[in-house]
């Protein structure tokens, strides 16, 4: 499950709390850091950013925990595309959990639409739930 450590994990963090238990499985939650430090240095990048990512996985993670769900915290650096992308590939999983921020059109050409094109360019399923 990606995250972007927005008010829209909320929202994929319960499906996949219930989808996990269900099936129980193993989640995985992958955050991209992609501010300067992070673009610049990889991952010996250190700063605020890195120090408030990797808080927010951890707080993340252990709310899994806390359920009895099997979960694992990775922090990526760089571009979120292209980051999660090489991550399904080298690691693999059987579906990719994403929010999406619900932009129309012209706000996804400028924003990017991570979750559009991220799913171009891998073969796994991809689970895409809008946030409100």
């Amino acid at each position: 499950m990606t995250l972007d450590g927005t008010a829209t994990d909320r929202a994929i963090i319960s499906h996949i709390k219930g989808l996990a238990m269900l099936a129980e499985s193993r989640v995985v939650l992958l955050h991209v850091a992609d501010g300067w430090a992070a673009r610049t240095f990889g991952s010996d990048a250190v700063g605020p950013e890195i120090t408030e990512d990797s808080a927010y996985l951890k707080k993340v993670a252990a709310e899994f925990q806390e359920v009895g769900i099997r979960v694992e915290a990775e922090l990526a650096f760089g571009d979120p595309v292209a980051e999660i992308v090489r991550w399904v590939q080298q690691k693999g999983c059987d579906l990719v959990a994403m929010s999406t921020h619900g932009h129309r059109f012209l706000a996804d050409l400028f924003l990017g639409a991570t979750a559009s094109r991220v799913q171009h360019h891998i073969s796994v399923p991809v689970m895409l739930l809008r946030a409100r």
